[in-house]
């Protein structure tokens, strides 16, 4: 029959042995020590001066004292002194000075080793729930590379359900920002009890659209962001104006050439309209003066009620021009040139329509 057990070296009591009590004792003391581990130190080198009984020590390789030939053992102080226990691997305890769960695995304590993988929860700093499967409460959280690049991502099932970020103050939502309800990119923000979907940019072509952006032409409200289509900039601010009812649709200024002459149109509706028309000699005698043939000046562009006019005449010395009897209209003026001497030289007449398209 063996005298001790493989594992623990427990004695055993051989058959009509004396003193039986003794060695029943022994293995008592020795499943103690063994049971319920809790190490005071690892790789304790010197014993303690003053053991209290049940306290166990990991020594080390080179302990000393009582402990010199026993290196590598565990050592429990009993009321009969120090009792050895040889760790084996898959051997657990507790690391009293540590606080922590260790095991004996290559010939050394270690930590547990912990399987991460398919954890139902994990709390750091605070208590997990079914619904908050991983809550952390610190001041700050990091997340770095591992080489190069370093993305966070949000994965949802459908394009109807929401993946985003919340920012909360005091548990209450105030902004949020994500793939919230379909596939557009929004920028959410609250009052505490409303939300608003300040931006949202469509996935299809990137648009943005939303509470911060100007919703029509005529929305002023301060703060917000203009629409290309609605405002003005270097792409549009020259090219046809228009209208719808009163709000400018178009460029802010146009430019018309034409072979009646040149058109600058406003966006206020102001239309300018300039041409040099040439006029034969004054040599029709009114008396005083000289008058050229009668001529009509048609507007490159038609006005929408009477233009002012506004004539200057550039030939012999007395020579000036002005609208004939004939009362101009929305499309045309007519015009003559007055002379001082009669004169055979063509008469070059500057001409300017102002009023609006």
């Amino acid at each position: 029959m063996t005298s001790a057990s493989p594992r623990l070296d427990l004695p055993m009591i051989q058959p009509s042995q004396a003193q039986k009590h003794v060695t029943h004792n022994e293995a008592i003391l020795r499943l103690d020590g063994a049971i319920q581990l809790v190490l005071q130190g690892l790789s304790v080198v010197e014993p303690p001066e003053s053991p209290i009984v049940g306290h166990a020590y990991f020594t080390s390789d080179a302990s000393t004292g009582a402990w010199s030939e026993y290196p590598r053992m565990v050592a429990t102080w009993t009321e009969s002194g120090w009792i050895y226990l040889q760790p084996f691997a898959g051997w657990m305890a507790w690391d009293a000075v540590e606080n922590r769960a260790v095991v004996y695995l290559n010939d050394a304590w270690s930590s547990l080793p912990v399987d991460l993988q398919n954890l139902p929860s994990v709390g750091i700093g605070a208590t997990a729930d079914a619904t908050n499967r991983l809550i952390v409460a610190s001041e700050a959280a990091l997340f770095t590379h591992a080489g190069a690049s370093q993305q966070i991502k949000i994965n949802k099932a459908t394009a109807a359900d929401t993946g985003s970020l919340v920012l909360q103050t005091n548990w209450a939502g105030r902004a949020e920002i994500g793939l919230c309800g379909d596939n557009a990119l929004h920028l959410k923000v609250s009052d505490g009890s409303t939300w608003f979907d300040a931006l949202v940019f469509d996935p299809t072509n990137g648009v943005a659209s939303g509470t911060a952006v100007q919703s029509s032409p005529t929305d002023t409200t301060q703060g917000k962001l203009m629409r290309a289509d609605y405002g003005y900039g270097p792409g549009n601010i020259l090219g046809p104006v228009s209208f719808d009812g009163t709000t400018p649709t178009g460029g802010i200024i146009e430019r018309i050439e034409s072979a009646s002459g040149t058109v600058i149109r406003f966006a206020d509706g102001t239309q300018i309209c300039s041409e040099t028309v040439t006029l034969a000699g004054a040599t029709t005698s009114l008396g005083n003066i000289y008058a050229s043939d009668a001529a009509i000046w048609t507007y490159p562009a038609a006005f929408s009620d009477l233009p002012k006019l506004s004539f200057e005449a550039h030939g012999a010395n007395g020579v000036w021009a002005s609208a004939t009897d004939v009362t101009p209209s929305v499309t045309e003026a007519p015009l003559m040139a007055l002379s001082a001497l009669s004169t055979t030289a063509s008469i070059q007449v500057n001409c300017i329509a102002i009023g609006r398209w």
